[in-house]
């Protein structure tokens, strides 16, 4: 019989397998409990339109990704894999999601405004080759990104595009302080080797 401890509200079984509260109101939203759901927003929003405005600054469009992100959470929970991680990794895995997707789509609008702009006044540079390679560099890092472990590609983006110490990424994530040190140092390893950068 399994001895369970509570570490940061977190229950964590003596086999070192971990369920935490979030996961098992994810589960319950999955089945359409509406309850559950309130729960959860009430719960974790704060957290995650912190980490939305962290990437977005901009605040009235951060609380509009946030918004989008427990739609989402409302329409895929029954995605949510609780043997694959924590339910409040998950949570703030579609939050960065979008808060980068609103970034994207915001720097894409100024970027179009900047383009016609510069072809107004005839610039000698060429900024259309300069956007294309620039955007694929950014594609061969998230294709770089996809095949890092899940434990290794949740610690990088969390610390490079959440802006999260590697103690913050330890108290979200529920993996002790060296582990994360571990996996990031692995990860920044692997993903110089996948995009064949010379260490």
């Amino acid at each position: 019989m399994l001895v369970e401890m509570v570490i940061d509200g977190v229950d964590v079984p003596e086999d070192g397998s971990a369920r935490d509260g979030v996961a098992d109101l994810l589960l319950r939203v999955a089945d359409g409990d509406q309850s559950a759901f309130a729960e959860l927003y009430d719960m974790l929003s704060p957290r995650v339109f912190a980490l939305i405005l962290r990437v977005v600054v901009n605040r009235s469009q951060s609380e509009e990704v946030l918004q989008e992100v427990f739609l989402e959470i409302w329409q895929s929970a029954g995605r949510f894999a609780p043997n694959r991680g924590q339910g409040r990794s998950w949570v703030l895995t579609i939050a960065h999601r979008r808060a980068v997707d609103r970034v994207r789509s915001s720097q894409s609008s100024a970027d179009r405004d900047v383009r016609v702009g510069i072809r107004d006044l005839d610039a000698a540079r060429d900024l259309v080759a300069e956007e294309v390679e620039s955007r694929l560099e950014g594609q061969q890092v998230a294709r770089a990104l996809v095949a890092l472990p899940e434990a290794q590609q949740e610690a990088l983006v969390l610390a490079y595009y959440g802006g999260y110490s590697q103690s913050e990424i330890a108290a979200l994530t529920g993996a002790p302080l060296g582990t994360v040190k571990t996996r990031m140092r692995d990860g920044m390893s692997r993903l110089r080797g996948e995009l064949g950068v010379s260490t």
